[in-house]
């Protein structure tokens, strides 16, 4: 019989009800107590909802993060936050995002400003995770409390549970070196924490551990390799069985590696990684469980059952009770469940699968091989039924934008001249000051605004009441930027739910739901829209918003855009042609959008690409054709105008160094990119590489309550002025400002507008 498990199960509940409880503990609203109800109660139902898998995951709940948990686990905290009054949870907060649940005066007289720990992509998905931080002299201590409780917690349901971890080469790999000293020889300070961890859970008669290696899917040098065989050797210590689980993409040259390893299961992704399935299985002992992911994990259209069957039925027989079948990864990257969305159009929620209904396909395959088809012939004729007429829905396929993307040349691609004659043009135009301020797009998404939007989609104010409203906080914003001194201005984004959902919104070819929420960081929630067909612009999306703001002000007005790769990869995207051909389609989209907002007189124009990296593939050898692409698009978006028009990119939270020759390649005029949590450490790829146009590194970290001080803004545009010079160089926060309150946006512009005046006073 096939044994059915699951990786991973979304934290945030079906109604967001953990964003809403830590927003609420932050603020001081409930207690210790309460938030950590809340969690348990989340855990319950989420438990429930596993509870007919043969085993089911314990540790993958988080109040953050799950590195950040594995960070508390180790003991490896910052030193930066030891000593500090509070319980772990305020600790834990702190590392976070700079600040536990006290209030800004409680929180200065206690701790000061703390440093929110360095935060990057969870390898190629929209998940965030906090970088662990190391250095030659990090010591590891085993705090296993938070996973005993939880299990404990499970146990009284009577749940068959799995504990989840990150194992020891992921967590050393992913994390950061503060000191430039070298991340492995600290694993043998590490493994023997991990071995007490093992050693713990076995006291608590634990079988089975689920132990993430998501690394051994990336291209690793030859001493990473060797840790593998020392570390699970030393791991190997017979007291608990390891499932040594990878997710993301195929081993390639790591399978053999993995298949020789001492643990007693492996998980293969058999969505990324089906043909290596096969080599897999022939490499490993007879005894050893091969858990195989098949159902996507990652996406959230229905798995087509009866051609997987037709895949997994032989190898079923071949495997017997060896086999364990799951998603290909934790289900933290999907909505929780679609009945909710009674308002989807109904073919198309007919071609979906969130969390729950993934395990429901899960438990039908493993019914389907245990007891036949015909045990589930009305599960599988319904599947049958929905994949066909996902297949044959004219609302898929447009020949009219087939033929558009066909038509594109290289013209598309190309502005008139080179950044050097631009630059001379767009200053005569836009006269600005040396070092020159902004903000990257949004303003605060007050009460008012959000209970605007509410209202106005349910029907309880019409149109014109609401862009009322909208136009009333666009005014608003405009003022307090000039309040500041702003030298570039920006509407605010108030009529904007998500920077990728207000655009899909408009374009055909897409699908919204109204509960797929899925979790970014913390209690950062998104809601990726559903890229079901050809996607195509009926109408201007942005210009009357962008045309209003700039009659209220003489200062240039940035139009603000969501680029074409970052509308994909932010994303559930169609998986039945290449996501290139998707993202073209999306590029002659927002170039129409471009030269509307260039023809109505916006002379600046950003088209925000804080996506652009994720989507790289997650070996560096395939990074090349990606970027070929990805880049072509950007370029195909932002390249039709005048050599006098301004345009901006936007990228935030991941680590560019490696790619800083293709964003250079993208020929935007100004980039503006995220170096605040890192301390301008992208800066490095100067040393080696002349950046040719403008560049704004962000200075001012918007994930964090903390106000950054004028003198630490001006420090950190010192050292920028030293790798590119000071006329090239923007002064600007790291991202969008739509999670923070105005009583903290206020004064952090207020600094940084005047670090940027002090800054030309030191260049003049």
């Amino acid at each position: 019989m096939a044994t059915t498990h699951n990786l991973g199960f979304p934290r945030i509940g079906a109604q967001r009800e953990l964003k809403f409880a830590l927003e609420a503990y932050w603020q001081g609203q409930i207690s210790r107590n309460e938030i950590e109800a809340v969690a348990a109660q989340l855990r319950k139902r989420h438990w429930d909802n596993q509870s007919a898998l043969d085993w089911v995951p314990v540790g993958d709940f988080a109040f953050y993060d799950q590195m950040l948990d594995m960070s508390f686990t180790l003991g490896n905290l910052p030193e930066r936050v030891r000593g500090f009054h509070g319980n772990t949870l305020d600790n834990y907060f702190r590392v976070a995002r700079g600040r536990s649940a006290e209030a800004a005066a409680d929180h200065a007289r206690c701790c000061g400003g703390v440093a929110a720990g360095e935060m990057t992509k969870w390898f190629d998905t929209n998940y965030h995770y906090i970088v662990p931080e190391f250095d030659a002299q990090s010591e590891f201590r085993l705090d296993a409390s938070r996973l005993l409780v939880q299990l404990a917690e499970a146990r009284s349901q009577g749940i068959n549970a799995k504990p989840v971890i990150i194992g020891p080469i992921t967590y050393l790999a992913l994390g950061k070196a503060k000191d430039d000293s070298d991340k492995l020889a600290l694993l043998p300070r590490l493994l023997p924490v991990y071995q007490e961890l093992l050693t713990a859970l076995a006291a608590q008669s634990v079988a089975w551990v689920q132990i993430d290696e998501p690394i051994l899917v990336t291209e690793l040098e030859d001493r990473w390799r060797q840790a593998y065989i020392s570390a699970y050797a030393a791991l190997n210590t017979g007291k608990v069985k390891l499932l040594l689980a990878t997710y993301f993409g195929p081993l390639l040259e790591n399978l053999s590696l993995v298949g020789a390893l001492p643990v007693q299961g492996i998980h293969l992704d058999a969505i990324r990684a089906r043909q290596e399935v096969d080599p897999l299985v022939a490499r490993l002992p007879a005894d050893r469980i091969v858990s195989l992911g098949v159902i996507d994990g990652r996406n959230i259209w229905k798995t087509d059952i009866n051609a997987l069957l037709d895949w997994l039925e032989p190898l079923a027989m071949k495997l017997g009770d060896r086999l364990w079948i799951a998603p290909s990864c934790s289900l933290l990257h999907v909505p929780v469940d679609l009945t909710s969305e009674q308002k989807l159009d109904p073919e198309i929620k007919s071609w979906l699968a969130f969390a729950l209904q993934k395990l429901d396909e899960l438990h039908t395959v493993a019914a389907a091989l245990d007891k036949g088809r015909e045990a589930v012939t009305a599960e599988l004729d319904a599947n049958r039924t929905a994949i066909e007429m996902r297949h044959r829905s004219p609302r898929v396929n447009d020949p009219t934008i087939k033929a558009a993307v066909a038509a594109i040349d290289a013209e598309f691609g190309r502005r008139k001249n080179t950044y050097t004659q631009r630059a001379l043009k767009q200053a005569v135009r836009l006269k600005l000051p040396k070092f020159p301020t902004t903000t990257i797009g949004s303003f605060p998404q007050t009460p008012e605004v959000r209970q605007a939007r509410s209202r106005f989609k349910a029907g309880r104010i019409d149109q014109a009441a609401y862009h009322k409203a909208m136009r009333a906080e666009i005014e608003r914003s405009v003022r307090e930027q000039e309040s500041l001194g702003l030298d570039v201005f920006v509407h605010g984004e108030a009529e904007r739910n998500d920077m990728v959902e207000y655009f899909g919104e408009q374009l055909d070819g897409y699908a919204f739901t109204r509960f797929g929420w899925v979790q970014s960081y913390g209690s950062r929630c998104v809601k990726p829209p559903i890229l079901f067909g050809d996607i195509s612009r009926p109408k201007a999306m942005t210009v009357e918003w962008i045309k209003y703001a700039a009659s209220l002000t003489d200062k240039p007005m940035k139009g603000m855009l969501t680029g074409p790769v970052t509308l994909l990869n932010w994303s559930f995207v169609r998986d039945d042609q290449p996501r290139s051909v998707s993202c073209k389609q999306l590029a002659l989209a927002i170039r129409a959008e471009v030269l509307d907002l260039e023809k109505a007189g916006i002379r600046i124009i950003q088209i925000d690409e804080a996506a652009l990296r994720e989507g790289l593939p997650l070996r560096k050898s395939q990074w090349k054709s990606y970027l070929s692409w990805a880049v072509e698009a950007f370029r195909i978006a932002a390249n039709g105008v005048a050599d006098e028009t301004q345009i901006h990119t936007h990228m935030c939270y991941s680590e560019f160094n490696d790619i800083i020759a293709s964003i250079a390649d993208m020929d935007a005029d100004v980039i503006t990119i995220e170096t605040s949590r890192s301390a301008m450490e992208l800066l490095d790829a100067f040393d080696d590489f002349r950046y040719p146009n403008e560049i704004g590194p962000g200075v001012y970290d918007i994930h964090s309550p903390n106000i950054p001080r004028r003198e630490h803004i001006v420090q950190l545009m010192r050292k920028a002025a030293e790798r590119v010079p000071a006329e090239r160089l923007w002064v600007n926060p790291d991202c969008g400002l739509k999670t923070r309150q105005w009583s903290e946006v206020i004064p952090a512009l207020a600094n940084m507008v005047a670090a940027a005046r002090e800054l030309r006073a030191e260049v003049n």
